[in-house]
């Protein structure tokens, strides 16, 4: 009797939901490359959009990751000659986009010395019993440490190694697939903690007294007292994520307990603990004061890795492994560039002109709305807050008064807007990129989830913003 071939099953090559998207997305694309520019904008500024949006719709609808996405979209923009080489290549030269990597590198080594885990379980000890307890913590240390610090990409790297340590002791990682336990959670909660602190406080942001500078050519003085009184009542921000981004574990009862027998088993401070608490404590230091002092901050944090280097905290090894931050590099440098020349090619101007004239006519409470949600989403296309400011606060203030808006109001609120919008997208911020590096969480949920704290933001701000400042304005 002849036995059965049994044939191996086949599987799908293709799954036709991906395959829709790649048409979606490429002839998008293709789309607009073709289209004529419009008129008045340069062609290579309206190819670079195409390229630029493009690569955001791909990673938005979760066709590819934000890496795969840059890598290809760098290498579009120079195959098609819309940049030149030194053009596309230039991000890497930035030294605001340095800091971020090293401060990853340091915040390994604060972990791996077990100074993390020390610090976490003293935060766990206090604010431990329950998640959201935690995140109102590091939202509280922002703020407190935040006045000190003109830059929120130094303090993002203050505040992600007590993050990470907070999330990895708790049984967080990503590497298990337990990510959504609590760290997905912390880490999106102190991207949005530091849009709320950097418009708390003057001093919070090196955009917040250049943006005060540029109101005063319109009359306008923005004061410090004035800043702080008109940015009271917006710390819904944790318990609002943890109802849209609810971390699998909440209640943690039992955590403080066991977080002071752990200190305990640990015994003192020792050797590497030390040694990466005072390398850590004199980084945030220097930082702080870099304004002061005329210190570039970037050299503080090479200067912090390699102290922390020469002590074997932090070892070449340990480089090897540090995939993440490679990857960072490459995919902030290529869109902060892609944004950056966006901006030189006169896109951003163009794009704020036409806003403007279209609202040409209407009542100065519809313009003000107008201008300051055009601002807000328009952020879609910046990679930097202070680049959008320098583009687009002076066209959009002007544009506003002449309307009749009242000058303090709109002044005040565009430079909320400069802040508060920044988690709209993972690359919105410097201060955002470390926390997108550490994988916790999806480029899906980055882009889901900012949008709706960002709503949440401007929903405060405008919705009971506008009252205070017209309250305490001149």
């Amino acid at each position: 009797m002849a036995h059965a071939t049994h044939l191996p099953h086949r599987r799908k090559r293709y799954d036709p939901k991906k395959l829709a998207l790649w048409a979606g997305v490429l002839g998008t694309g293709l789309l607009l490359w073709f289209l004529p520019a419009p008129e008045g904008l340069d062609l290579k500024a309206w190819h670079l959009f195409a390229i630029f949006f493009t690569t955001i719709l791909a990673i938005v609808v979760g066709l590819l990751p934000i890496f795969v996405a840059s890598v290809l979209a760098l290498s579009a923009t120079v195959l098609t000659h819309t940049l030149s080489t030194q053009q596309a290549y230039s991000g890497f030269s930035q030294g605001f986009i340095l800091l971020i990597v090293v401060a990853f590198l340091v915040s390994q080594a604060v972990v791996k010395s077990g100074l993390g885990k020390r610090i976490a379980m003293h935060i766990i000890a206090r604010f431990g019993r329950s998640t959201l307890e935690l995140a109102y913590s590091m939202v509280a240390t922002d703020l407190l440490i935040a006045p000190a610090f003109p830059s929120n990409t130094a303090r993002s790297g203050v505040l992600f190694p007590i993050v990470n340590a907070l999330a990895h002791d708790s049984g967080s990682k990503v590497a298990d697939g337990t990510r959504r336990k609590l760290g997905a959670y912390l880490m999106m909660n102190s991207m949005v903690g530091l849009t709320i602190s950097s418009s708390l406080w003057f001093t919070a942001m090196a955009a917040n007294p250049l943006g005060a500078k540029m109101a005063e050519k319109f009359g306008v003085q923005i004061t410090f007292g004035g800043w702080f009184a008109a940015a009271m009542a917006f710390l819904l921000a944790p318990w609002v994520l943890m109802k849209i981004y609810p971390p699998e574990l909440k209640k943690t009862h039992e955590a403080p307990k066991k977080a002071k027998e752990i200190l305990k088993k640990m015994g003192p401070v020792h050797r590497n603990e030390w040694i990466t608490g005072v390398v850590f404590v004199t980084m945030v230091v220097f930082w702080a004061l870099s304004g002061v002092l005329s210190i570039d901050q970037t050299a503080v944090a090479f200067a912090g890795l390699g102290v922390l280097m020469v002590a074997k905290i932090f070892t070449m090894a340990d480089m090897r492994l540090q995939g993440e931050a490679l990857s960072t590099l490459i995919w902030f440098a290529t869109l902060f560039t892609l944004s950056a020349y966006l901006d030189n090619f006169g896109f951003m101007r163009y794009v704020g002109e036409h806003i403007a004239a279209g609202i040409e006519g209407f009542s100065w409470p519809a313009v003000y709305l107008v201008l300051v949600t055009a601002y807000v989403f328009i952020h879609y296309l910046f990679v930097s807050q202070t680049a959008q400011m320098l583009a687009l606060y002076g066209i959009f203030l002007e544009v506003g008064i002449n309307a009749g808006v009242p000058p303090y109001l709109l002044a005040m609120m565009l430079l909320f807007a400069t802040n508060f919008n920044a988690a709209i997208t993972p690359q919105g911020s410097s201060a955002n990129v470390i926390f997108v590096s550490s994988e916790y969480m999806t480029s899906t949920e980055l882009y889901k989830n900012g949008f709706v704290m960002t709503m949440l933001n401007m929903a405060i701000f405008v919705g009971v913003g506008t009252f205070w400042i017209l309250l305490i304005g001149r």
